[in-house]
């Protein structure tokens, strides 16, 4: 047979474990970014990437190398620091997403 004391330390352990569960998953939760909440990075590769799409829907039909030449600089400028700051530096999750954002933000109007 089982001493009391036993089931009784046994069942302390099991409340432990239990209530250790429960605050690392609180605490994990508080200390994990929202992933609905963009990070300044991506806001600014958000900018960057609305600015290069307008430049591009201004001038559907032509190359880079046929745009007005402050176009072509600005967009060029644009470029390099999509490479430099946002495609290098975000998860390519991250870079599809504002992607996707801004096409969708540009053709429903907002």
């Amino acid at each position: 047979m089982i001493c009391p004391c036993v089931v009784s330390i046994l069942w302390l352990l099991i409340g432990i474990v239990i209530i250790s569960a429960i605050s690392g998953s609180v605490i994990f939760e508080f200390l994990t970014p929202n992933s609905d909440s963009m990070t300044s990075l991506e806001k600014k590769c958000e900018g960057i990437a609305k600015e290069g799409f307008q430049i591009h829907v201004m001038y559907p039909d032509l190359q880079p190398d046929q745009l007005p030449s402050a176009d072509m600089n600005r967009l060029m400028h644009l470029d390099e620091m999509w490479i430099k700051d946002c495609v290098s530096r975000l998860s390519a999750e991250s870079v599809f997403n504002i992607i996707q954002k801004v096409e969708h933000d540009f053709y429903s109007g907002e």
